[in-house]
């Protein structure tokens, strides 16, 4: 029995810092030319913050200001999961990466990556943000944050 009581107090103190670790993240900056991580505001497009309106249901994301062509940045060291597509349907901007870092897994969609898999450190270059322009003229090109959950990204700004 002391035992049993022994392994849930560990298996507890094990989830309870996993939990409070993951709430006190904080991306580092995302996009050349953008260090502070500034969020899109609103344009002809739409709003880049999560729970935007869109057509077909709420932003399910947070939109980082990147200029067409910058370098992405790893905001912690993370794993690199595999591709990430935004859309059914392709198009000039149809790519992303999934993502594992710091406890938390999210999708970064517009970017193409350096690789797929792999890991990286903080800093280090995952890619370059997909000619936006090309596919929606006049928006504010951004970087697409996506939880896996789709839980709400902001706070990790």
């Amino acid at each position: 029995m002391k035992l049993y009581i022994l392994f849930s107090f560990l298996l507890l103190a094990v989830l309870w810092s996993s939990w409070v670790d993951a709430r006190e993240v904080k991306f580092g900056p995302l996009c050349s030319g953008n260090p502070s991580n500034s969020k899109r505001g609103c344009d002809k497009e739409g709003c880049g913050y999560y729970g935007a309106s869109r057509k077909h249901g709420p932003h399910e994301g947070l939109d980082i200001v990147c200029a067409d062509g910058a370098t992405v940045y790893a905001p912690f060291d993370v794993t690199l999961n595999g591709k990430a597509a935004p859309y059914i349907k392709n198009n000039a901007i149809n790519d992303g990466i999934n993502l594992r870092g710091e406890g938390l897994c999210f999708k970064l969609f517009y970017v193409k990556p350096v690789s797929y898999s792999g890991t990286l450190k903080k800093g280090q270059k995952i890619g370059t943000l997909l000619p936006m322009q090309t596919v929606y003229p006049g928006i504010t090109s951004h970087v697409h944050v996506q939880m896996c959950d789709k839980s709400d990204p902001t706070k990790y700004f």
